[in-house]
């Protein structure tokens, strides 16, 4: 049935007449379109409105990642692993040990520089008892060249007394002899001990360097022992690995028997209340990115029920093709620009991160507000 006769059947059923049927009929359709036209212009003049207000006062992407500061546990010393104290995604507070490695000889590198320590203190108090034993020999050579010089003078006297009586024959040969020979004895002795007391004072002098002027504590030798005793206890210490923050365990890679090398990477402790986002700007885009412009961040785990607040950290000083481990090379004839992306490092409440933690890796939409920038 045509459009027409249909009008016409609704017409005479409603009283009218076909023609103002028609009439009606296209009256409401041109107010429909005008309301819906009205509608459409309203919409787009609120659109313009939004646009003009907030075009311009930011840049946004959601070409952006959680990253952060991933502590590497890294044994200093190798040596058999005698505990594992923690597990993957295990929560763990700085400091708390995480591997144990075995210590036996570290224990008895330790007990062997507490003897050495030992020996070097009872070395240098018997440095200390020899000055006064030398001291005491200086003194018995002090007496022994005054009595060699006694003799000495003893030996002159007797000797020239012949000598003068030796001219007359009151004195024979063999005693003038005699006198001679006990004057150049008591010469010899008194060189003699004179040169013992030169040697005595020498060697206290020389052991007087080792201990004159500092204490026991302070002496060369047993602080060089002491500082053997602290390697030793340090070496200890190291068999014990410690969370270098508080963080979360992941890549756990070490299990007991194991035998470490010194370096070697044991496990990752992931910040949980550090994290930061690096979101990869256009290049376009960043004309107006300051440090310090606030920025809002959502993510997919939590969805916009959740939203971040951080601060712009930075831009990087490379794009992320330039840093790649083979860079684009655009020396060719058939090259192709493609649009760079920079990534920007942005830093985010750790309040927030507390009540809504983020894991590394995790997809961020990020809007940086630029319109302080100019």
């Amino acid at each position: 049935m045509s459009d027409t006769a249909t009008l016409a059947k609704t017409s005479a059923a409603s009283g009218l007449g076909v023609g103002q049927g028609v009439t009606v009929a296209k009256t409401r359709r041109r107010r429909l379109l005008t309301w819906l036209a009205i509608v459409v212009v309203l919409g787009a003049l609120l659109f313009g409105g939004w646009w003009l207000l907030t075009s311009g006062k930011s840049v946004e992407t959601d070409n952006a990642y959680v990253g952060a500061d991933v502590a590497q546990v890294t044994p200093l010393i190798a040596g058999p692993v005698a505990k594992v104290l923690v597990r993957e995604t295990e929560l763990v507070k700085a400091g708390a040990p995480v591997v144990v490695l075995d210590d036996a000889d570290a224990r008895i590198a330790v007990e062997q520089a507490q003897a050495a320590l030992g020996q070097a203190e009872r070395k240098v108090q018997a440095y200390a008892a020899s000055d006064v034993a030398l001291a005491g020999q200086i003194g018995a050579r002090d007496a022994d060249i005054a009595r060699a010089k006694s003799d000495l003078d003893r030996a002159k006297t007797d000797m020239d007394r012949r000598q003068a009586l030796a001219a007359s024959g009151a004195v024979s040969g063999d005693e003038l002899t005699s006198a001679r020979n006990r004057f150049a004895e008591a010469q010899s002795a008194l060189a003699q001990a004179q040169a013992s007391r030169a040697a005595a004072v020498g060697s206290r002098q020389a052991n007087r360097v080792l201990i004159e002027g500092v204490s026991l504590e302070q002496n060369p030798e047993v602080a060089a022992a002491r500082a053997r005793l602290d390697a030793a206890r340090l070496m200890h210490d190291r068999t014990v690995l410690r969370a270098p923050l508080d963080g979360i365990v992941s890549k756990k890679q070490v299990e007991v028997g194991q035998q470490v090398a010194v370096g070697a990477p044991l496990m990752a402790i992931v910040p949980a209340n550090e994290a930061f986002v690096d979101a990869n700007f256009k290049e376009v885009q960043l004309a107006k990115v300051r440090p310090g412009q606030a920025a809002t961040l959502t993510s997919d785990l939590y969805g916009k029920s959740v939203t971040f607040h951080g601060k712009v950290r930075g831009l990087s000083g490379g794009t992320g093709s330039a840093f790649s481990l083979i860079p684009a090379q655009n020396a060719s004839g058939n090259w192709i620009k493609v649009v760079q992306r920079l990534p920007v490092r942005i830093d985010l409440d750790p309040k927030e991160l507390a009540q809504h933690p983020l894991r590394v890796g995790l997809s961020m939409k990020v809007a940086v507000d630029i319109s302080g920038a100019h």
